[in-house]
This record gives C-alpha cells, structure tokens and sequence, in this order.
C-alpha cells in the first residue's frame, strides 16, 4: 500500500521539480536590452539634446534641434551600425557635423576629430565638380553625402566584413 501511493506520486513530484527547475533557470537569466537600444541609451546620455523616438524595422529614430531628422541603423546582414542625418539647411551647420561626428564616434567607438574629419570631408567635397552625392572611405567608415534642393543628408556606416 505504501509502495502504490509512493509510485502515484512520484509524477507529480517529477513535475513539481520540472516547474521549480524552469523557474530557478528563468529567474537566473538576466534581462538583456538589445545592443541597438544600448547605442541609442549611450547617444541619449552623452549628447546633449537627443532624444529617443520609435524603433520601427530596425531603426531607432532620434532627434535633435540641430538635425531636421537623425536615426540609427541597427546591425543587419550587410552593415554593422549606421548614423544618419538630414540637416535642416543646403550647406550642414557646423552643429549639425559635430552632431553627426559625435553620434558616429560613440556608436564606431572611433575618436571624435577623427569622425569630425570624415564628416567634414565629406561635405568638403559636394560641389561643381564631383556632383550632390559623395560617397567617401575615412577609417574604415563609409560616408555618403547627399545635397538636395534644400537640405543635406550623410550616413555613415561600417560594413559587416571589418
């Protein structure tokens, strides 16, 4: 009689120690934020003025009074990160390359002149006579910049395979 009531409750005993164990590894995993997000947290807390929009697809949307919209890739199959910017004017404020060069510098882990270089090199060279779309390589960055009829766009990424 008491071998029959020990074998009927060993199942729910083997249950009972499944559930516990699930919960004990549950409980030990610990909460983890996306890497993007992390990025977008770091820009937030270091640049003065960021704010944090939607994430949609793989973009996190930021703004800033200095840029007329600015966002931030996430890894993908082709690139790593991406930093993107539309300033409000024709020809960028100088603002708006510190900007752009703070944000590429934090999220490339590149130092700030160096990006700032690359930045204004880029916009440096939109003119008469290579055209409204640059594309440029600075430390292993890839830059393109874009002048439209009334505004300025760059973004500057880092291909997966570096």
């Amino acid at each position: 009689m008491i071998v029959l009531s020990a074998a009927l409750s060993l199942p729910r005993f083997a249950r009972l120690a499944a559930l516990a164990l699930t919960a004990c590894l549950l409980a030990a995993a610990p909460a983890r934020a996306d890497r993007c997000d992390d990025l977008a947290a770091q820009l937030k807390s270091q640049i003065d003025g960021i704010t944090i929009g939607k994430t949609i697809a793989n973009v996190i949307y930021l703004s800033h009074p200095a840029a007329k919209s600015l966002r931030l890739g996430c890894p993908n199959r082709t690139i790593k990160n991406e930093v993107f910017g539309i300033a409000p004017t024709r020809q960028p404020s100088p603002a708006f390359q510190e900007l752009i060069a703070s944000a590429a510098a934090i999220v490339f882990t590149i130092p700030k002149p160096d990006t700032l270089r690359g930045v204004k090199r880029c916009f440096g060279r939109i003119g008469l006579l290579r055209g409204n779309d640059v594309k440029s390589r600075y430390r292993r960055l890839d830059i393109r910049c874009i002048r439209g009829k009334a505004d300025s766009s760059i973004a500057v990424s880092r291909s997966n395979a570096e």
